[in-house]
């Protein structure tokens, strides 16, 4: 099959979450598996150089947006079977920054949106499927459907819309997108693109596109309720049909114990010792007592509301009465900030904590801490849970999205389980729960080393997640089995055949299974019923 990833970023090129890893990940193994997959994003002045010098110009030509007419190039690179396309426009992407600040976010989505369908024919490329991932993406499957489709070259292309959090949905002004896209009134209406009296790019895929997935079961039943929903949940009940739940993986390259470069020392199921010697260098590091009986809780996040920070904030001070030592890494909210940097100056040798994006030193906590805490308030997938599980560090989460799909709460009766779990959004839940986490650390130590061991045998690779895709595209196309493929040609070759360009082109179900990694020695989990959403939370007063 041809399959054309459209996202606004991409590992290793450029990140700011998860979206990032999820495309960077999938689209390799999708091409792994013989399939000529292409990915279009944003040349961003955050691009590495070293990546920027091995891009090779396949051609450049103007896309109009409304009265406008700005200048388009394409850069193509190579890279693990996988063609990336990168659309370069400096006044659009060459800034200090990816998202959220120039407050004319509307104009350069619209911009990439324009650019990838404009290029596609001049490319000689002619997806089967066009994949694309959050609001950044989503006019792309309503201008196909609304201006293009008609045209021959069009007229086949089948669209995939992937939610990766539903609380961003880029809400603009109509008469602003009106004017950039060209877009009549007629397409202004509840049920097409208007969405409570502004234009919102999140609803233009999930009405317009083909299919609809998210990242994780439990996060396409949640957020067809109006807790989770985002004022979309009506929408999103409408088109059940069409909603599929596919769970994330992570690279189990990037992220394994045994070979990676970037921790102390390396261990395995086997050999734990050498997860000892990570934990003494990381207390070593960040200037915490040195005791190897302490145990390290750690969280690596965005400090924000939605990681269920203000549940931490609210108990804190007794957490902290407890033998043990928190780190903290992450950038994000001032208040969350204060909180942290507050806690490590009142716990000093307790408490570490590191506002910055760090990748090297993120590896060193995942190796280095016993616990991971991530009590979020929603949580799409998550991928920080599945690491931790796989460097043996026992994650402590709320039952919600992706956690839910991926941490099952260890059961004495039944011995099942691969970490620790609360339900309600409760700042006293969390606490008891990680209270029981603590005392299996100190007393059961059989058990714990169960538990790693389940964690770091658990499958959270791509490969099945991928064939799930796979199963869905097919559905779409009404192909039984995946044919033999072509192979796909180098980056040399795509340059070579592409023509001359003098002017742009002209603007004009069977549901996938749920996918769900189990751990070595897990007990079967029971199956979802799938008519009925899970309850909401109740919050702590």
């Amino acid at each position: 099959m041809k399959i054309l990833f459209t996202a606004s970023e991409c590992v290793p090129f450029c990140k700011t979450g998860g979206l990032a890893d999820v495309v960077g990940a999938l689209a390799p193994v999708l091409a792994e598996k013989g399939h000529d997959v292409r990915v279009m994003l944003p040349l961003y002045s955050a691009v590495p150089h070293d990546y920027v010098k091995e891009m090779q110009h396949v051609l450049d030509f103007e896309v109009e947006l409304g009265w406008r007419k700005q200048y388009c190039g394409i850069e193509a690179l190579v890279r693990d079977g996988v063609t990336y396309y990168f659309i370069d426009n400096k006044y659009y992407f060459g800034r200090s920054y990816i998202y959220g600040m120039g407050g004319d976010e509307h104009e350069r989505y619209a911009f990439f949106c324009r650019a990838i369908l404009n290029a596609l024919p001049l490319l000689q490329y002619q997806p089967e499927i066009v994949h694309t991932h959050d609001w950044q993406t989503g006019m792309i499957s309503a201008l196909l459907k609304i201006q293009y489709q008609h045209l021959p070259f069009y007229a086949e292309m089948k669209t995939v819309y992937t939610i990766h959090n539903l609380q961003y949905q880029g809400i603009f002004g109509i008469p602003e997108v009106q004017d950039v896209l060209s877009l009549d009134n007629s397409v202004f209406t509840d049920d097409k693109l208007e969405c409570y009296g502004c234009a919102n790019y999140m609803k233009a895929g999930l009405v317009y596109a083909d299919e609809i997935t998210t990242v994780s079961p439990s996060y396409a039943e949640e957020i067809q309720t109006s807790y989770y929903g985002e004022r979309m949940d009506g929408l999103l009940r409408a088109r059940r049909q069409q909603l599929s739940g596919v769970l994330n993986g992570i690279d189990i390259k990037e992220y394994d114990p045994e070979h990676d470069p970037l921790i102390p020392a390396r261990y395995t199921v086997e050999d734990m010792s050498g997860k000892a010697v990570c934990k003494e260098e990381l207390q070593k590091e960040l200037g915490l007592n040195v005791n190897p009986d302490t145990p390290i809780i750690s969280i690596i996040s965005r400090l924000s509301n939605q990681k269920g920070l203000d549940l931490i904030d609210r108990v804190i001070g007794e957490i902290m009465e407890e033998d043990l030592q928190l780190v903290v890494l992450g950038l994000g909210d001032a208040k969350y900030v204060d909180l942290f940097s507050w806690a490590e100056q009142r716990y000093p040798g307790k408490v570490a904590a590191r506002f910055k994006m760090d990748g090297a030193l993120a590896h060193r906590i995942y190796a280095g801490s016993d616990l991971f805490l991530m009590p979020s308030q929603f949580e799409p997938c998550g991928l920080s849970q599945m690491i931790a599980l796989r460097y043996g560090t026992l994650p402590v989460v709320r039952e919600t999205g992706g956690l839910r799909d991926t941490v099952l709460s260890y059961n004495e009766a039944n011995n099942a389980g691969n970490g620790f779990s609360f339900f309600n959004y409760n700042a006293h839940d969390m606490l008891y729960t990680l209270r029981r986490a603590l005392y299996f650390y100190r007393s059961q130590k059989d058990t714990w080393a169960l538990l790693q061991r389940r964690g770091m045998t658990g499958d959270y690779s791509w490969m099945h997640s991928a064939e799930v895709y796979l199963s869905l595209y097919r559905d779409m196309l009404g192909k039984q089995e995946a044919p033999a493929e072509e192979e796909k040609p180098a980056v040399e070759e795509i340059v070579a055949e592409t023509p001359a360009v003098e002017k742009a082109a002209p603007a004009p179900v069977k549901k996938p299974r749920a996918c769900k990694p189990k751990a070595e020695g897990e007990a079967p989990a029971k199956k979802p019923k799938a008519s009925k959403p899970k309850a909401k939370a109740k919050k702590e007063e």
